[in-house]
């Protein structure tokens, strides 16, 4: 068991914070519950109640009230609530500690954060029942692993990155002497992983997993997930001659005890300072009030730098959240970062600040580290990877932030190829793209002769609308839009005749031809904003010539 003071230390002021008397910090912690708006709570005694999403004066007063009655340790609540005098003295009528969550921290981020703390005491017990240090470092417990299963060990994360290691590894293989150089499993290594679907298992299985050595230069795997609290740590990699006996296996799993209790204090220390981190990067990248302060402690003392903002695409939640850790982990080893290389995951986007010199000084070497961190070509679930302009000083993050979420957007849209784009050069997609927007709002598309000609397309399969854009967008020069066509200059020439037959346009007029020009700009990249495929105005259905 542990007391809501201990608590409190383990999750840190960051987090949780608030005036508390020394009787309320003594009292036992049983579980963390959720108290949401209108719904139904049966808190128990020492529960520590989290107010999620609650910003009504007389909910939360009623909330204490039902905690105060159910003798709850405490209440979770964030500003304004927290530090309204009433519902500090509704608290204190009550006998419930109120502590004030921060208001950078995501309410999964502190639910998680408090059940890591709760789930290490219990922990403790069964590491010590098996003999393992319970307070020792991780390398010790990779060795008492070791001597378990009799086989070199590594401990890792749920990012594949190297934690800990045993003795021994001289038995090991190609592969793990390259992870424990690197601190992390190679990724072609990890790709094999992958397709062979080990991941996924670990995340859904509580035995060993044995993983056969179908890649050349590589042994046998025996894989023990390490979990708590539902919760995927990480996992314990032992190689092994070959199949293990259910006994030596069965041991080996138990051992996972004693990692998960190491793995769950290193999480909670190093959510804390991602939460302050990443509170720190969001002040400065969306020039909120104290920027200039976590500016300085973020190491940002002399410009220029650049804004890198990073998407993830995959839709497995697990794979995503181990590609964003991932990338932030290599967004920090960026060169020319300095001090703690500021980079975090803000919502599901992960930003690094780089300074300019380390992207500016060879393109070459920038577009290899850009497409390195986006990942092969072709790769749908590969991260994807946008970089903002310039920015002399502290408040210019703030645009070199916005440029490069305008980038992500053309990247997650299709609107620009590849995994990796530098805003520099696609901002002209970036002002279509907004001018579409606009111009969707404004429904001009609904205005003129545009709309008779897309109906005669659709009704008579011809492609006049695909004609004029490319014709437009060639500023007239027939050979050049028949050449984009693939059509003969003369096959364009009798189109042109011909749409000009189905309605009235007087492309002699610049006006007319600018007004067009935007319809379809507007068109192309979409009513809302995203992309209609480029085949959509350029389609390849020839009209009878």
């Amino acid at each position: 068991m542990i007391s809501l003071q201990r608590l409190l230390d383990a999750v840190g002021p960051a987090v949780l914070s608030g005036p508390c008397a020394p009787e309320r910090l003594s009292v036992t912690v049983g579980d963390a519950v959720i108290a949401e708006p209108d719904g139904e709570l049966q808190p128990r005694t020492g529960d520590i109640v989290l107010g999620v999403n609650l910003t009504d004066r007389d909910a939360a007063l009623r909330l204490l009230a039902l905690c105060g009655r159910r003798s709850a340790a405490a209440v979770l609540l964030k500003a304004p609530l927290a530090a309204d005098e009433q519902v500090a003295a509704a608290a204190d009528e009550a006998g419930v500690a109120l502590l004030r969550v921060s208001a950078g921290a995501g309410w999964a981020q502190v639910l998680s954060l408090l059940r890591a703390a709760l789930d290490s005491e219990g922990l403790a017990a069964s590491a010590a029942g098996l003999g393992v240090a319970e307070a020792g470092d991780l390398f010790g417990v990779a060795d008492a692993i070791a001597r378990i299963i009799d086989a070199p060990v590594t401990i890792e994360d749920r990012s594949s990155r190297v934690l800990a290691y045993s003795t021994r590894q001289e038995r090991g293989d190609e592969a793990r002497v390259a992870t424990i150089m690197g601190r992390h499993v190679p990724e072609d290594v990890n790709a094999h992983f992958r397709r062979q679907g080990v991941f996924r298992r670990i995340a859904q299985a509580t035995t060993p997993i044995y993983v056969p050595a179908v890649v050349e230069g590589t042994k046998p795997r025996l894989v023990v997930p390490v979990h708590a609290g539902g919760d995927v740590l990480g996992s314990i990699w032992a190689i092994v001659p070959g199949p293990v006996e259910p006994e030596r296996a069965a041991a080996f799993a138990d051992a996972a005890d004693a990692a998960a209790l190491h793995l769950l204090r290193r999480r909670a220390e190093a959510d804390r300072q991602r939460l302050a981190l990443a509170d720190m990067v969001a002040k400065v990248l969306h020039g909120q009030e104290g920027a200039a302060d976590a500016a300085r402690l973020l190491g940002l003392t002399s410009g220029p730098w650049r804004v890198i903002a990073v998407g993830v695409p995959s839709e497995d939640a697990d794979e995503a959240e181990r590609q964003r850790l991932t990338v932030r982990e290599r967004l920090c080893r960026f060169p020319g970062t300095r001090l703690r290389s500021p980079a975090a995951v803000i919502g599901d986007v992960v930003y690094g600040i780089v300074h300019a010199d380390a992207v500016n000084s060879a393109a070459e070497a920038r577009a290899d580290w850009l497409g390195e961190l986006a990942g092969p070509a072709g790769d749908t679930t590969a991260p994807l990877v946008a970089m903002g302009g310039l920015a002399t000083t502290v408040p210019g993050l703030t645009g070199s932030r916005e440029q490069a979420d305008d980038t992500l957007g053309l990247l997650t849209a299709g609107l620009v190829p590849g995994g990796a784009a530098v805003h520099d050069e696609v901002w002209a997609t970036v002002v279509l793209r907004r001018t579409a927007r606009a111009a969707s709002g404004a429904r001009i598309a609904a205005i003129g002769p545009l709309r008779e000609l897309l109906e005669h397309d659709r009704e008579h399969h011809t492609s006049h609308v695909a004609t004029l854009y490319t014709w437009l967008e060639e500023m007239g020069d027939a050979k050049a839009a028949a050449a984009r066509l693939c059509i003969h200059p003369n096959t364009l020439r009798h189109r042109m005749r011909r749409l000009r037959e189905v309605v009235d346009l007087r492309l002699e007029s610049a006006e007319v031809r600018a007004a067009l020009l935007l319809q379809l700009t507007a068109r192309r990249y979409g009513a809302d904003g995203a992309a209609v495929p480029r085949g959509t105005l350029r389609s390849a259905v020839h009209e009878p010539d």
